[in-house]
């Protein structure tokens, strides 16, 4: 077979599935909009269930509302119907996965949801089906072909329902006014949580910071610039605060020539550089670097040098 084929197969399959989400938007009704209000107004969870690829993708539309301000979590119904229904309170919405709507797996679960008294939202392609029929609200996924040549893998189907995951997940969020500060909450390890949640107090280096007086040499300073790590020199005078860089050490060069070696600290010294204190964010100390175009601030507490944030 030869290339052609391979990159036309996967141009149908494209077409196929992105055709199928498109469609999602004209089979939303009220039922969606009940939903997300019985979720809003849920004090419990958002429990998703479903077998086979429809779990798998019920797993990852669990994991995004939970990431996105909506407590939840994924329930296997085979586990389910073995002792894990005692996770589920009367105060949940169940959210139950089925292309067919006939998964007897979900479709057992039925009758211990309706005497538990949990809102039941389905998403199946077929309206007619046992689970749409016995769910407060139904959400239909149906797709008029499977991007499968035998029609027989779950395909636009699954991309289908993990579209409607999304929407119902992007929904909530706007309806929660769910912001930035929200998310980083609940992904402190990425790089997101680091902006939004850490201070400059968490990362600042304090130990053996590079301090020089008004009188260093070039020599000094190259030596402490250095042994410091940091890029800059910090000197700490009666007059203020300032700094040397490695860049200014260089223009001095280039300023000075020859007579580079009878200039010091005080002469080639930035006064009053940008600082801020340990309590700033990560995210505003970031900024401020980003719009001064410099790697290093000094922080500072009661008028001295705590510590130095690089990026």
């Amino acid at each position: 077979m030869s290339e052609v084929f391979y990159l036309e197969t996967a141009r149908d399959v494209f077409r196929i599935e992105s055709k199928a989400v498109a469609a999602l938007s004209n089979l939303l009704n009220s039922s969606f909009s009940d939903s997300v209000s019985a979720i809003l107004a849920s004090h419990g969870r958002c429990i998703v269930c479903g077998m086979g690829k429809s779990g798998i993708i019920g797993k990852k539309i669990a994991a995004t509302l939970a990431s996105t301000g909506t407590p939840s979590f994924f329930m296997h119904p085979g586990e389910a119907y073995h002792g894990d229904l005692g996770m589920v309170t009367p105060d949940d919405v169940f959210v139950a996965i089925s292309n067919s709507g006939e998964t007897s797996e979900v479709i057992k679960l039925i009758p211990f949801l309706k005497d538990n008294g949990n809102y039941l939202v389905s998403l199946t392609g077929n309206p007619e089906s046992t689970l749409a029929q016995a769910s407060n609200s139904h959400l239909d996924i149906s797709v008029h072909e499977e991007a499968c040549p035998l029609q027989l893998a779950p395909t636009a189907s699954t991309t289908a329902t993990l579209a409607m995951g999304d929407a119902l997940a992007v929904t909530l969020m706007k309806a929660r006014g769910f912001k930035p500060e929200n998310f980083a909450r609940f992904h402190p390890g990425g790089s997101l949580g680091r902006r939004l949640l850490a201070t400059v107090n968490d990362e600042m280096v304090t130990e053996a910071l590079p301090f020089v007086s008004l009188s260093a040499s070039i020599l000094d300073l190259i030596e402490s610039i250095g042994a410091g790590g940091l890029g800059i020199a910090i000197i700490n005078s009666p007059e203020g605060l300032g700094i040397v860089t490695d860049g200014d050490i260089r223009r001095a060069v280039q300023k000075y020539g020859d007579n580079v070696f009878n200039v010091t600290a005080g002469d080639v010294m930035s006064f009053d550089p940008a600082n801020v204190s340990p309590s700033t964010r990560i995210e505003d100390a970031l900024f401020l670097m980003d719009r001064n175009k410099i790697s290093s601030l000094l922080v500072v507490e009661n008028g001295t040098v705590v510590g130095v944030f690089k990026k």
